[in-house]
């Protein structure tokens, strides 16, 4: 009898994990194939090879590229180099990337960098807040902006038991943000958490008074961006599929108004400045992310979502590519017409729409 029911619990444990793990495959979009979308003024941005998961571009169109990410399950092409920010000015007619010189007394050997926002404040002075993942924690830098000397003077280190497993951020004002937990583990158990599709991950609100959680039931939170008025928070969740529309109250508590779905994996978030249309770095196909292989690499995508608050959003594809050009998208940006289009590891292009 005993040994019939160790079967039995056996057969349904196995039949679980089966089962876990075919909706697994087809969350991750493991059978598709995607159909290019590439406009024809595109080129790849020269000294840019290690990722550029993050971009944020000032009014002025200054843009900010973090690079050289390394995140547990994903490759890296230069293991072994710290990471950067880069600049580019969009107003120039070739624009380049130049890497930001940061300033000394911070650990530049093990930075990290991964979600990042600017903040400028009433005299002009422009802040730059970078998710940090020295020795794979999770920190919030707070650097100033020197433009004549392109450079970065480091402010501060931001630390709280809350800031765990840290993807993007949007500051609101000086140290006052908005950032995401994209996995409830921090070890090898976050794996599980996406295969049982938990929805333990959050957005938490950050001020030096006031640290608390502020949206939950998340599978994994990721990009997050605020909208043009100051009214409304849309947040990725990249497992899930789908951005959460969520209204920002006077005390900064979020409630949820909506959920977009999507067909494909959303990373970071961004809003086009002049329409307000929303546009997602994706991951068409995550299997391949997860499984990378060079000979079949992890495809790119970028959808734009035009009134995202209305009962039907419009959604428009607007870059596609299988990775023979660029691989694992996470983030666009746009200014003026000008599109950029990061990645978490590969390179990051430039489009003229």
């Amino acid at each position: 009898m005993g040994k019939l029911v160790v079967l039995t619990l056996l057969g349904a444990g196995l039949a679980l994990i089966g089962e876990r793990f075919v909706k697994l495959r087809q969350r991750t979009n493991a059978f598709r194939e995607v159909e290019p979308v590439e406009p024809h003024n595109c080129h790849l941005i020269e000294g840019v090879e290690n990722g550029s998961e993050d971009i944020d571009i000032l009014p002025s169109g200054l843009a900010f590229i973090s690079s050289g990410l390394k995140y547990p399950g994903m490759p890296s092409f230069a293991p072994d180099e710290p990471g950067q920010i880069f600049m580019m000015d969009l107003n120039e007619q070739n624009p380049r990337v130049q890497a930001l010189a940061i300033s000394d007394g911070f650990d530049k050997a093990s930075f990290n960098p991964h979600g990042i926002s600017t903040f400028i404040d009433k005299d002009h002075t422009v802040y730059l807040y970078v998710v940090n993942h020295p020795h794979m924690e999770s920190t919030v830098e707070v650097f100033k902006f020197e433009e004549q000397q392109r450079s970065l003077v480091h402010l501060k280190t931001i630390e709280h038991e809350l800031l765990k497993s840290v993807n993007d951020i949007v500051v609101l004002g000086p140290e006052q943000f908005y950032a995401t937990r994209d996995h409830y583990f921090t070890n090898f158990l976050s794996l599980l958490e996406v295969i049982m599709e938990l929805h333990w991950t959050y957005v938490l609100f950050y001020s030096p008074s006031k640290v608390n959680v502020v949206a939950r039931g998340f599978i994994s939170a990721n990009g997050i961006t605020i909208s043009p008025d100051k009214k409304y928070i849309y947040v990725a969740d990249v497992a899930d599929k789908n951005i959460h529309v969520m209204k920002i109250h006077a005390n900064w508590d979020l409630t949820r108004l909506k959920v977009v779905q999507l067909d494909t994996l959303v990373d970071n978030l961004t809003v086009d400045p002049d329409t307000g249309d929303v546009l997602a770095g994706c991951h068409p196909n995550a299997m391949k992310l997860i499984l990378y292989n060079p000979e079949d690499p992890p495809g790119s995508e970028v959808l734009r979502i035009q009134n995202v608050l209305s009962e039907k959003p419009r959604i428009s594809t607007e870059y596609a590519n299988n990775g023979s050009v660029l691989q694992a998208s996470t983030v666009a940006s746009v200014y003026k017409r000008k599109l950029l289009i990061g990645t978490i590891y590969h390179k990051a292009l430039y489009c003229e729409l």
